[in-house]
């Protein structure tokens, strides 16, 4: 793999990303076979993380990821996002790949799987607290706290993450409606003047989530978003986002990160409606 010498190098899809990353990557200097090894098995990060962050991730410089980006034929990392960004669901691993990915043999136990969850977790808490700020966090509680009623919508792995926020609203008597399934998703009539969405959806986002929220949202009603990307289309149209990244492991991502936010926030609105009071 060599930089480009025309535009008709640049690779067009990921199967072309693919078939020179798994041709040439032997070939390639030090650091950048690690940035080849590791963004071969980690293709899913790129619509939603920084160059220093992939960078960081296969454990080098980030020019030295940006001369990666280039071996495989992009002007840089920007053009190769842009490209993963518009294939998002192509290449998201499926639940076979990420086992095999594990390679669990005897001397892998269930001891270190936990302590690099653990790690994944740890890093995870790390960025959030570094990513999010307390003024909008702030905003974001106090908006929430003034609504009638929060309605909660999410699916696939977000739907752990409202379900968690939606039972401690009710512990803590803030009134909360929780959306899922496909009857919930065609409820946008039950959110009414003065309610509030609190919407949250991760890589490669829910269409369902993303049309009731923005439906509601065309209708007048605030809407707040929870994602893990920059690229999610609830930034259209939301009032204010959060996103908190979980870091993973073999493609697998806990919650750790989302619901220790969901959670705070959720304290956050009712400590704000005590204040009030």
């Amino acid at each position: 793999m060599t930089a480009p010498q025309s535009s008709a190098l640049v690779p067009q899809t990921v199967t072309e990303v693919l078939e020179r990353l798994d041709a040439g990557a032997d070939i390639l200097p030090k650091r950048l076979k690690q940035c080849a090894l590791f963004t071969r098995r980690h293709l899913h990060l790129i619509p939603v993380s920084t160059v220093s962050e992939m960078a960081r991730a296969s454990g080098v410089a980030p020019s030295a990821y940006m001369r990666f980006c280039q071996a495989l034929g992009f002007s840089g990392y920007s053009e190769m996002q842009g490209l993963f960004r518009a294939q998002v669901t192509d290449f998201r691993p499926n639940y076979q790949d990420r086992l095999g990915n594990l390679r669990f043999q005897a001397d892998v136990g269930t001891g270190q799987l936990l302590a690099e969850f653990a790690e994944a977790g740890h890093k995870s808490l790390l960025s959030l607290a570094n990513s999010v700020t307390n003024e909008g966090l702030d905003r974001i509680a106090r908006g929430m706290a003034q609504a009638r009623v929060i309605h909660l919508i999410g699916l696939r792995r977000a739907y752990a993450v409202v379900s968690s926020m939606a039972y401690l609203l009710d512990k803590l008597e803030v009134p909360s409606s929780l959306h899922y399934a496909s009857g919930m998703l065609n409820a946008s009539g039950t959110i009414f003047e003065g309610d509030v969405v609190f919407a949250a959806s991760f890589a490669p986002f829910s269409p369902e989530t993303i049309r009731l929220a923005r439906e509601s949202s065309d209708r007048g009603i605030k809407v707040y978003g929870l994602t893990d990307s920059d690229n999610c289309p609830l930034n259209e149209f939301a009032t204010e986002m959060l996103i908190a990244r979980e870091d993973e492991v073999a493609g697998f991502r806990s919650l750790t990160a989302s619901i220790t936010l969901t959670t705070t926030l959720a304290v956050a609105i009712k400590a704000v409606q005590i204040s009030v009071d």
